[in-house]
Parts: C-alpha cells; sequence; structure tokens
C-alpha cells in the first residue's frame, strides 16, 4: 500500500510519521455509491409495494374530500350571497313604504341574470309579489310554508330543502329572511330553481369514477351530476342514519352494486353533498408490480454503471482544470470562467474568476486609497495651518488661541471620524449635522434648535468642507448668536430644488445682538471661500433684525457620493 509522510512538526526537528493515503479512481466510488442507493432502494421498494394500495386510496380519499369540501363551500358561498341580497332588498324605501309594485320592480332589476326571484309575504304566508309573475298576479299562499314558518320562529335567515314550486312548475329552493316591524310584509325570499346550482356542483372535478349529488336535510336530491341519472326531489339512499365526522369514508350499496362513499355537510343550509364510487375502482390490485420493479431494477443498475463510467471521466476533466485555474489564481494570474458538464463545478470555476477578479480589484483599491490618504493627510495639513494662522489674529492671549484652536481641530476631526466610519461611500448629511452641532446645543430639555431636510449621502470631500462650515456657524452662535443668549434659536433646514442643494441656517434672537468686527475671520473664509470655491456652490448672508441667515445653494454634482467635487481650480 502506498505511504506517504507529513511532517509532524514545523521547524522543531520534529521526527517524519507515515500516513496512509486511500487513493482510489472516482469511477470506483461511484460504483460504490451506486450499489450503496440502489440495493437499499430495492429491498424498501419491495416493502413498500405491499402498502400501495393504502397509499392510493389515502391520496384519492384526501382528494376527493377536499373536492367534495370545494364543491359544498360553492354552494354554500352562493347561498350566502342571496341571504346578502335578501338582507340589501330589506332595507329599500319601497318595503318602508308598504310600496309592492316598486319592490317589485327593483327585485326584477336587482336580480336580472341571477336566476333568483323575489318573493314577498304577509303574515299569513300568502304572496304579495313574486317577480316570476308580473305585479298583481301572485297565486295565494307559499308553495313553502313549513320553512316560512320556522323562519318567523327563528327570527333568522332559514334555507328550505327541496320542493316543487306552483308558480316555478319545476323544483326549486327558498332563502327566508324575516322583516320586523313591517305591517304588510312579513318576509322576504329569494326562490331559484335547484337545476341553477349544477354550475356549482360541477365547479370542481371530482376524480375518474366518483359522482356527486346535493341533498337537503332529508336526503332528497336537490341536484345531481348528470352521471348518475337523479332527478331532483328523489330520495338518495345513500349515507342515511350514519354519524360520521365529514369526510370519513362509508362502504355501502347502490343498487345492488358496492359502493365507496364521502360527504360533507354545511352548517350554513344543512345541506350535505354526496359523492360515491365503484368500490373494486377504489380498490383496484397492483400485484404485477412486483414484477416490473424487478425488471427495471435490473435495467436501471445496468444504466447507472455507464452512466457513471461516463461522469467519472468528465468529473476527472473539470478537477484537472479546476487544479489548472488555482495554480494560476495562486501566481497572481488573471482566470476566466470556463465552462464545466457539471453544475458545481462550473461554479466553482466561476467563483476562482470571480476571486482573481477580486483580487486585482482589491490591489487598484489599495493603490488608490494609498494616494488618497496621501492626498488628504497634505489636504489636513494645510486646512490646520489656514486654521492657526486665522485663529491667531483673532486671539488676545495664548489660552484663547489654544482653545479656539483646539474646538475647530476637534470639529475637523469629528468630520474625519465620520468620513473614515463611513469610507467612500460618503456619509448622511443628516449624522454630518448633528455630530457637528451636538457640542453647541444648549440645554436637551430646552428644544432650542429645529433641524430638519430629506435624507441626502454626500461625498468626503462635500462632508469635510460642510462639517467646517457647520462648526463654524455654530462657533458664531455659541460666541455672538442664538446659542450666546437663553431665548435664541435655531432652524436648519435643507431640501433639494432642481440640481441644488439648498441649505438654510437662520437664527433668531429676542434681544439686542453682540455686533461683529468688520475683520474677515477664519469663519467667514470657510463660509464663503471653501464652501463657494471647493464646491463651486452660491453663499448668501442677509443680517436680520433678530438673527442672521446664511443660505447655500451647493451643486449636487459637488456632492455625488460616486465621485469627490472637481475644485474649479484644478481644472486643466
Amino acid at each position: 500500500m502506498a505511504q506517504t509522510t507529513v511532517p509532524d512538526g514545523v521547524g522543531n526537528g520534529a521526527s517524519q510519521r507515515p500516513k496512509h493515503a486511500f487513493v482510489r479512481p472516482l469511477a470506483l466510488y461511484l460504483f460504490a455509491l451506486i450499489l450503496v442507493i440502489l440495493i437499499p432502494s430495492l429491498i424498501v421498494a419491495l416493502v413498500l409495494i405491499n402498502r400501495t394500495n393504502d397509499a392510493q386510496e389515502d391520496v384519492v380519499q384526501a382528494l376527493t374530500n377536499a373536492t367534495v369540501q370545494a364543491i359544498g363551500q360553492t354552494v354554500d358561498r352562493e347561498v350566502s350571497g342571496m341571504v346578502t341580497t335578501l338582507r340589501v332588498l330589506s332595507t329599500t324605501s319601497a318595503l318602508d313604504a308598504g310600496n309592492l309594485a316598486e319592490l317589485h320592480r327593483r327585485g326584477e332589476m336587482a336580480l336580472i341574470g341571477t336566476g333568483a326571484h323575489l318573493i314577498a309575504v304577509d303574515a299569513d304566508l300568502r304572496q304579495l309579489l313574486n317577480t316570476r309573475v308580473p305585479f298583481g298576479q301572485t297565486d295565494g299562499q307559499t308553495s313553502d310554508p313549513e320553512t316560512a314558518a320556522k323562519a318567523v320562529t327563528r327570527k333568522l335567515p332559514t334555507i328550505s330543502g327541496v320542493f316543487f314550486g306552483r308558480t316555478a312548475q319545476t323544483t326549486v329552493f327558498n332563502v327566508w329572511l324575516p322583516i320586523e316591524n313591517n305591517p304588510a310584509v312579513r318576509l322576504l325570499a329569494l326562490t331559484q330553481n335547484t337545476q341553477d346550482l349544477l354550475p356549482a356542483l360541477q365547479s370542481r372535478q371530482l376524480p375518474g369514477g366518483w359522482h356527486a349529488a346535493l341533498v337537503d336535510a332529508r336526503n332528497n336530491v336537490i341536484v345531481a351530476t348528470a352521471d348518475t341519472g337523479l332527478e331532483p326531489n328523489t330520495n338518495l339512499s345513500l349515507r342515511q342514519g350514519i354519524d360520521l365526522p365529514s369526510g370519513e369514508w362509508v362502504s355501502e350499496e347502490l343498487n345492488g352494486e358496492k359502493v365507496v362513499t364521502s360527504e360533507w355537510r354545511s352548517n350554513l343550509t344543512g345541506w350535505r353533498v354526496v359523492a360515491w364510487a365503484e368500490a373494486d375502482r377504489i380498490q383496484k390490485p397492483l400485484g404485477d408490480s412486483i414484477l416490473q420493479l424487478g425488471a427495471w431494477g435490473i435495467a436501471i443498475a445496468l444504466v447507472a454503471a455507464l452512466v457513471a463510467t461516463l461522469i467519472a471521466t468528465r468529473i476527472g476533466e473539470s478537477v484537472q482544470g479546476l487544479r489548472l485555474d488555482a495554480a494560476r489564481l495562486g501566481r497572481g494570474e488573471m482566470i476566466y470562467p470556463r465552462t464545466y458538464p457539471v453544475t458545481e463545478i462550473a461554479e466553482i470555476s466561476k467563483a476562482l474568476a470571480e476571486a482573481s477578479e477580486q483580487r486585482k480589484t482589491a490591489e487598484r483599491d489599495n493603490r488608490f486609497l494609498m494616494r488618497e490618504l496621501a492626498h488628504r493627510s497634505k489636504n489636513q495639513m494645510a486646512v490646520i495651518n489656514a486654521m492657526a494662522k486665522q485663529t491667531a489674529r483673532g486671539a488676545t492671549d495664548v489660552r484663547s488661541y489654544v482653545a479656539a484652536l483646539e474646538k475647530r481641530i476637534m470639529g475637523l476631526a469629528r468630520s474625519t471620524d465620520l468620513l473614515l466610519a463611513n469610507g467612500r461611500a460618503g456619509v448622511m448629511l443628516r449624522d454630518l449635522v448633528e455630530l457637528q452641532l451636538a457640542p453647541f446645543l444648549p440645554g436637551v430639555n430646552e428644544n432650542r434648535a429645529r433641524v430638519e431636510g430629506p435624507d441626502l449621502r454626500i461625498n468626503p470631500q462635500g462632508a469635510q468642507i460642510l462639517g467646517m462650515a457647520l462648526h463654524e456657524l455654530a462657533t458664531n452662535a455659541t460666541r455672538h448668536g442664538a446659542f450666546s443668549v437663553s431665548d435664541g434659536t435655531l432652524a436648519l433646514t435643507w431640501h433639494v430644488q432642481g440640481d441644488e442643494l439648498v441649505l438654510n441656517w437662520r437664527e433668531s434672537v429676542a434681544g439686542p445682538l453682540v455686533i461683529e468686527t468688520g475683520r474677515t475671520g477664519f469663519g467667514t473664509i470657510v463660509l464663503r471661500t471653501m464652501v463657494g470655491g471647493a464646491l463651486g456652490a452660491q453663499v448668501q448672508r442677509e443680517a436680520h433684525p433678530d438673527g442672521v441667515e446664511w443660505t447655500f445653494h451647493v451643486p449636487l454634482s459637488a456632492l455625488d457620493p460616486a465621485f469627490a467635487a472637481e475644485r474649479p481650480d484644478e481644472k486643466p
């Protein structure tokens, strides 16, 4: 047996220890895999084949029960719609006014195309109107006095069974609704021919060989599928006196034949959907399946062996290609995805190509970041140098100079921290505003600063410059503006107008303001020169009697996080 050795330690002089490597061709593993899968599968199949008949019956039973239930629910929806229609008709002004002719007309209009007809009866159950005939031609007492009387007693909508309608001259059913506090009309009803329910009974396709009928509480057929030969109002001998949950199958006899029956009961109507099929059709034997399974098992084994040989060859070639690609990746060369017959290997090839591209991109990004770091370091030094010079001009002693310079450097540092946290993706303008104003805001319970504006992401250069501007504005507000007095307020708002960001800083002070000197300080340079020059913005300052207002119109192109704004003085 071949042996290989691996080091037991690195750089410690440890002895080499043998390691056995079980190297076998891929085809052998595939053949073993086929046998491991095929042989137990055949054994399990032989065991399960004896249960196939029961499993098939369970599937048919579940499908049949679901279909029967869906048919019943469709019928329930139709009847429920009739109840809703009756409730709507019971609220018409014609009924309240006792205008039966108008009620007759409205009933006809409302029921066009539905197949239903409106009936109104008095307390003696005499028909006052029936839209099956012209108004005034009603035919005495209703043909369904039993259900009508039941509806009066229950004071609830009540659905009848099937009966022969004297006016309709065919089998019908009624939906009754009691009417309270009406001197003329005691009940409203919708009557409909039973044949109109046939589409609902046929709304779902039963499994082959099954028949269905809709029966009322007395087991009389309301409507049945055409293949049953059952007429409406005839008694169905199935599922009588059987008190089992819906969905339970029962073996019975129909016309001398053994059948299996299923039913679904409606809580709304009291009706049932009964379905049945010949028992022999449901319990069809599957004796020849064992022989077929054996023949197919042998055929599958032969085909699997041939396929295993082909797969082993193709996979071996594909793995060799991956090995070569991995070697190129290790050398830092570009690699490209290849077409392989195996999806997983093709995905590995694609992943190697993406890793190669990511490596090249990372190298380019590193070079860019190094140049960007050098550029930003120079910019930071230039900004700090300008801060120091301008702060020195307004300082009267070393302590005030150090304090002012420290605040400005910390404001710059806060912007830099935010930029470093977000990187090249830029920062949210609101985050920048809140970070810069936080050290200057009055007490948390005073609510003297209002900050409003939409979410907007800006690039690092724009964030740095706007951060310095906000720091200077807040500093001025603290020294001689809104934050220098107890009742001063600040409104900082921004919005997008066309292709510009409009940022407005408005201070309001109730009392007299501290008079600013005419000397141009660092704050003015930041607000006018750097914001206006570096970002190409228009900067406006307006002095109001109660405070100062600064407005900045900054081009959105200068703040686009996809690239840093181009300085006007850097254009070629």
